[in-house]
Parts: C-alpha cells; structure tokens; sequence
C-alpha cells in the first residue's frame, strides 16, 4: 500500500508539474507517453478523480492493516492504535509523499509519461466511478462559477510572461537577439512618436539659404535623404535623395530649380501610428522616410524605415554608444536616448506612458532643468547629472545600486 500511495502521489505531483509547452512539441514529434499524457490533461477533473480514488484508496487500507497488526501484536497495550498510527504516518510521509513528489517535481516526465499509459487503462476500468464522484465535484463548482471544461490550465501566456521566458533564456540564446525578439514584443505598444527623431534634430536643406551653402551640405551629408524647406521644417517642400542630385550637381547649370525637380512628395505620418502599422504603410507606399506631425499639424520629428528596422534589431544596425556600461557597473547615458531603448539595454522597467526621452524623463521627474552634478534617484535608479547646456540635459551617470 505504501508504493501505491507513492505511485499516485508521485505521478499526480509529475502530471501536473509538466511543461504544458514542451508537452505540446513533444506530442507534435509523436512521443507515445506524451500523447497519453496530453489526452489525459485535457479533462484533469477525470484524472483527478481517478488518482485521488486510488490514492485514499492505498491510504485506507494501510491504515486498516496498521490497526490489525498493532491490536495483534499489542492486544493488551491500550497505546498501540495510536503508536501505530504514529509509525505509519512517518512511513508514508518519507516514502509515499515526500520522496516520490520530490522526485517527480524534479524530474516530472521521468514518472509522468510511464503513469500515463496506467492511468489511460485504469480510467477506463473506474470510469464509471470517478464519473459519479465528478458529477458532484463538477456540480460543486459550478456553483462557484467555474467550468472545469473551459481547461483554465491551458492559459496562453501573457505578454510580460513571455518577455519574462525571454529575458531568463540567457543560455540558449545570445543577448542581443534576445533584444531583437523583446523588441517585436514591443512593437505593438510603441509609436512612431517613441522612435522618431526629434524636430530640432532634424538634419535639412534651407531652400532659402545660398545654393553654395545648400551644395556643400549636400555634399558632405552623412545622410542619404534630406528633407528640403523654406525657412523651417513646417513649410516642406519635399525629400532629395542624394543619389539623384549628386549625379547632377557639378553642371554648370545646378540650381534650386535643378533641386526643386528631384523632390519626392512628403509623407506625414501622424504621432500616434503604432510601428508596425507604419512598417506596412512604407510598403505600400514605396516609401522610406516621412514627417511625424501631431493633432495640429505641426511637425514633431522624423522617421525612417531604418528607424523601424532599429526597434527590432536594435544594436545590429548601428554601434551605439548612447548607453555604455563602465566597469563598476554604473551606465554613461547619453539624456537624448528613448527610455524604450535605455530599457531594453539595461533591462530596467522605466515608464514609457510620459516622456519619450530620458532628458524629458528627468526633467517631468524634478519640475525643473537640474543643474550640474544633481543627484537624484529616478524611479528608483540612482543618477548624477555629468552634463547639460541651457534648456536639456546632456548627459547622466546612473550609478549601480547598492
């Protein structure tokens, strides 16, 4: 009686300790014990019932003989029901609960996929038993208002469960494709206002300006489309690919009108696009950069297809050094960064429902522009200003926790 019990406990603590998601592969390679297993896991009412029926089953009995033996052995001794009782509890704590249900939350499928094939027999054997106990037990709950076929213990896995799988999966998988796949994750939250490049970061031809002026920009940009305007962004005219214009801007006869020919029509895209959404409508368009622009009209940033791209693939694209880790373990950031990105390089959970960037992030926190060398502690991460001009601040020091 003493391995029976052991064997319903054990297997009943293997059953429901499987990985409900390595179970689901392993059926998919046809593995015999775990397709019996997920068979019996559909209905774990029925498996309950039948490993509980033969676990009290076990239990009783043995108790029983214990009482025979001890009033055989002791029919004088008025203590020995309870000596007996005393010795059997032990016996079935170490070797019919403890140990098998150790074993099995250890290894589960080393004793749930053989149990498996058992109880799929024995189900049939007692089905007329366990069925009536369900009844009552299904009948039960329902009252409370749960409905054991709604199998609430096949729930999908949340979002912040998932990135939570990801994040601990460090030894099957390089840390920066472990940014990538956080980074789709993300991309149903983020808009294009969380990645856009900022207005006044926007690099750009002044049509107003010379056209000496405009051709030397042209020819010493580290960009591969400008945006072209009169006097401030709000008034775009167009984008200029330079691959077009440098071809042309050794003639004699370049000019703005030469300029004002080559231009692509704007694409404004409003501030609160998800990513995603505007990954397809780049594709659609045939388009690689736009204009963000906010409820009014007015232009906020800019964005491109490699800034979308970058929201995925992160540090592949580019080698940034906006967030560098120093050797005691402090963070050299860079203020203009995305809180979104300072999250996925540090790992950290700072909001992203406010300000968009860490200087915005510190300014919104103190109410004011902190001078130089402030100290603060920023949703619970400890900073020092290192750098700032007039109106932003440049660069912070997050110094590792104590």
């Amino acid at each position: 009686m003493l391995v029976l019990s052991a064997f319903f406990s054990g297997s009943e603590t293997a059953l429901m300790t499987l990985n409900r998601y390595r179970l689901r592969h392993l059926v998919k390679l046809k593995h015999a014990g775990a397709i019996k297993a997920h068979r019996l896991l559909q209905r774990p009412d029925r498996l309950l019932g039948l490993i509980l029926l033969g676990n009290q089953f076990a239990n009783i009995f043995a108790a029983s003989v214990t009482t025979v033996i001890a009033i055989r052995l002791y029919p004088e001794e008025e203590s020995s029901i309870a000596i007996g009782a005393g010795i059997l509890t032990i016996a079935m704590l170490i070797f019919s609960e403890v140990t098998p249900k150790t074993l099995a939350a250890i290894k589960p499928e080393l004793l749930a996929f053989p149990a498996a094939w058992i109880y799929t027999g024995l189900l049939k054997v007692f089905y007329p038993i366990v069925g009536f106990v369900n009844l009552f037990v299904n009948l039960l709950l329902r009252l409370g208002g749960i409905d054991v076929k709604e199998n609430g213990h096949d729930t999908q896995l949340s979002k912040d469960e998932l990135k939570s799988i990801i994040t601990e999966a460090e030894s099957l998988m390089p840390v920066r494709y472990q940014k990538m796949l956080l980074g789709i994750l993300d991309l149903e939250s983020a808009t294009v206002e969380d990645i856009m490049t900022p207005r006044n970061e926007i690099v750009g031809i002044d049509l107003e300006q010379p056209i000496e002026s405009i051709v030397m920009q042209i020819k010493t940009s580290p960009h591969t489309q400008l945006a072209v305007y009169k006097k401030n962004i709000d008034r775009i005219v167009g984008f200029l690919h330079l691959r077009k214009v440098l071809m042309l801007i050794n003639q004699d006869n370049f000019d703005k009108n030469t300029i004002m020919g080559l231009l692509s029509k704007p694409v404004f895209i409003p501030e609160s696009t998800p990513v995603h959404t505007q990954m397809l409508n780049f594709k659609t368009e045939k388009s690689h950069i736009g204009l963000v622009v906010d409820e009014y009209g007015d232009v906020q940033g800019l964005v491109t297809l490699d800034d979308l791209l970058q929201e995925i693939v992160g540090e592949l694209l580019t080698d940034d050094n906006t967030a560098r880790k120093q050797s005691d373990g402090s963070y050299l950031v860079d203020a203009n960064i995305t809180v979104r990105e300072l999250n996925r390089v540090t790992q950290w959970s700072l909001p992203t429902e406010g300000p968009k960037t860490l200087n915005g992030l510190i300014i919104e926190f103190m109410e004011t522009i902190p001078e130089l060398g402030t100290s603060i502690k920023l949703h619970g991460h400890p900073l020092e200003i290192i750098k700032r001009d007039e109106n932003t601040v440049k660069l912070v020091k997050f110094l590792p926790k104590k």
